[in-house]
């Protein structure tokens, strides 16, 4: 069973994307990291990504006037980015580089087509006429003679892999209505050609390779809508100059009288495939979509329609798939699962995957997409009758438990993912349900991620369930800014004197604000689900001190406890600054005061201490201090400064920061004495004893 999960934005593709890749993207490599990711763009760009926070890591441009002529590469034994400009020109750059001028440079003999990069078997260069070099030995000689194999055919796509800890190259090529593959193995220093069996009136559009057992399986999308498939086996004793490789039916691009016209393809196991392309029915205007097929039973397992349509390029790396939509680059994550004839058809009961029926009965749960988010997109025929039924929201958590305490079953976070967007759906579906306790539990206990529940804080921003946000904020890594924003919003909206009764989690803000904690029973409602509409959930009731937490300056804190612990929340959340400034702006004026207020209390907190370090676990770093005042003044400064109320505040903060320079300016200049002090301390025998007198000018 394949499926298609949550999708999201890496970056903006246009002039405003501030990242660089105005011209469109050309590849989209790995980079050293499992989380990175290397874009390279038609121009003169090349940008790293890190995926879960979307976030630009660096970014490395040519002189105007050159242009990147093939995929930026890293090397991922050195760290090293690789990059070809003007097809000769080889560049190679450290990521604290920043001027490419200034980083090695070699202009090549021959031209470059491509540069493939392995883990633990280096980077492998590909010239235009079909010449291969590691990367090592072209260093030796830069101005090594190229020689030009392929003569007047012209290479379309290229791979390489390594087998048995040795890199092997694979090719093709064209010329006239001919299509060749060549495969060069580094260990033997031999290259071998064949020549693909094509059929009339078919050309081929895309190519991909894998390779297993000494056998590379290379697939062919081809434009009569079908995908083809060629053995090459890596064991050659024929000294045959040119062989014919016979091809074989992979699989046909229809379904119930539509057609997919694919543009390109990947493979994501032994039998599923991606293809992107163009779904045509008769009568009716072609969609471009994603889709996944099942190669062994000839099924189309799921789609997604792209309506903003799509450049035709389809990248797929660490179950991610990777996409121009309209003027982004999006993320889509999918998952695959044991391939059976029952999961072909959307009936999957096979004991190698979850089978969540087996441990939650589904009528208590009351909710036809409970077991709906288990089919695929073309079982939606077999939805079973919806069976409402009022059961008890103990026996519920009960069942749900079983099914958590079954930890060690494959895909097990994913299956605890449709759980709770489960639940979510029948809140949604019944506004009195809501299983509060219950989901704090799992998000307390769980490794989970917004893209696995997506629409669990939107509800939870509905309930207005503080407690449930601040812990998502803490724990979730992808949490949309849009999301984050309407938290800040609704953190700053809602009183003090209301936080007062919420359970929430002060650890913080408790070693900096002066709480105090009094025994006290609580009684609260409780309503069908067991959730109470005071959110009083403890006997603990946390009130606020007469004494106000006053700092040096005499300046106190603009918010209580409650409040600052849910700002603390936000501050730790992950951000990225293009896609969260435009939210900010929209933020009202008093509130983002109110806000920035806070943080001035906390900038002149951090710098109290010599380690500019709050006390307490896990409270806001400088760091994040400093960039959210400059991502407030950077969306409101223009209404700050009209503000009576702001202006004061602008001012103090002005004054400190420039009290701060000129501190920090002093210290640099005793730098060179404190060092020479230091060096002379350890020159001096440890055991002798002596009175010196040094003057620090």
């Amino acid at each position: 069973m394949a499926a298609l999960c949550e999708s999201f934005t890496l970056c903006g593709l246009g002039p405003s994307s501030g990242v660089g890749l105005e011209g469109g993207l050309l590849a989209l490599e790995p980079g050293p990291d499992r989380d990175h990711v290397l874009l390279t763009d038609r121009g003169r760009t090349a940008t790293l990504f890190k995926v879960s926070d979307q976030k630009p890591l660096g970014c490395w441009s040519v002189k105007h006037g050159q242009i990147i002529t093939c995929p930026v590469v890293c090397n991922f034994e050195t760290h090293e980015y690789i990059a070809v400009h003007d097809d000769k020109v080889l560049r190679i750059w450290k990521n604290t580089d920043v001027n490419l001028d200034k980083v090695f440079k070699a202009t090549l003999t021959a031209d470059v087509y491509r540069i493939h990069s392995l883990p633990k078997g280096g980077p492998v260069v590909l010239f235009k006429g079909g010449g291969v070099r590691t990367l090592d030995v072209l260093l030796e000689a830069p101005q090594q003679e190229i020689e030009n194999i392929i003569s007047d055919e012209v290479i379309k796509w290229s791979e390489a892999f390594m087998e048995r800890q040795q890199p092997v190259l694979i090719f093709t090529t064209e010329k006239d209505e001919d299509v060749f593959v060549y495969v060069q193995k580094f260990k033997m220093n031999n290259l071998h050609k064949y020549k693909l069996e094509q059929q009339a009136l078919s050309k081929p559009l895309s190519f991909t390779a894998y390779i297993k057992n000494q056998i590379i399986t290379l697939l062919c999308l081809s434009s009569n809508d079908s995908v083809y498939k060629f053995l090459i086996p890596l064991q050659q004793n024929t000294e045959e100059e040119e062989q014919i490789l016979p091809r074989s039916l992979l699989l046909n691009l229809s379904v119930s009288g539509s057609v997919l016209k694919g543009t390109s393809f990947v493979v994501l196991d032994k039998d599923h495939i991606a293809v992107l392309g163009s779904l045509a029915t008769a009568g009716e205007e072609s969609k471009e979509c994603l889709t996944i097929w099942n190669t062994k039973f000839q099924t189309l397992q799921t789609s997604k329609e792209l309506p903003l349509g799509t450049s035709g390029q389809l990248w797929c790396y660490e179950k991610k798939f990777f996409f121009t939509h309209g003027k982004v680059l999006t993320v889509l994550m999918y998952k695959c699962e044991t391939s059976s004839l029952a999961a072909a058809v959307g009936k999957l009961k096979d004991s190698q995957t979850p089978d969540v029926s087996s441990f939650v009965n589904w009528n208590t749960l009351g909710d036809e997409e409970l077991v709906v988010s288990f089919q695929s997109q073309q079982s939606v025929a077999l939805k079973p009758e919806s069976r409402m039924t009022d059961a008890s929201t103990t026996v519920l958590e009960n069942e749900l438990r079983q099914l958590m305490s079954k930890g060690q079953m494959p895909d097990f976070q994913a299956t605890i993912g449709c759980v709770v967007t489960a639940l979510i759906n029948r809140c949604k579906a019944n506004p009195k349900y809501y299983p509060r306790n219950f989901l704090l539990q799992i998000v307390q206990t769980r490794d989970l991620s917004y893209s696995l529940c997506p629409d669990l804080m939107v509800v939870a921003l509905e309930k207005k369930d503080l407690h449930l946000l601040q812990i998502c904020l803490q724990r979730f890594p992808d949490i949309p800014e849009e999301i984050t924003y309407a938290c800040l919003k609704v953190f700053l909206s809602i009183s003090d004197a209301y936080l007062q009764r919420i359970d929430l989690n002060l650890e913080s803000v408790i070693c900096y604000l002066d709480i105090e904690f009094n025994n006290k029973e609580v009684k609260t409602e409780i309503v069908e689900n067991g959730f109470s509409t005071e959110l009083e959930q403890d006997i603990w009731e946390t009130k606020i001190t007469k004494k106000p937490h006053v700092m040096s300056d005499g300046e106190s804190c603009p918010v209580g406890p409650q409040k600052a612990a849910l700002l603390n929340a936000i501050l730790h959340s992950a951000y990225s600054e293009t896609f969260l400034l435009p939210h900010l702006k929209n933020l009202p004026a008093q509130q983002a005061v109110l806000f920035l207020r806070y943080l001035y209390y906390l900038y002149v907190k951090c710098s109290e201490k010599i380690t500019t370090t709050l006390p307490g676990t896990h409270p806001p770093t400088v760091n994040q201090i400093m960039d959210w005042i400059c991502l407030l003044l950077d969306a409101h400064f223009s209404v700050m400064v009209m503000l009576p109320e702001a202006k004061e505040l602008l001012s103090k903060l002005h004054k400190f920061v420039r009290a701060q320079v000129r501190f920090y300016s002093e210290l640099n200049k005793i730098e060179g004495s404190l060092r020479e002090l230091q060096r002379l301390n350890h020159q001096k025998d440890p055991h002798t004893y002596s009175i010196e007198v040094l003057e620090l000018i």
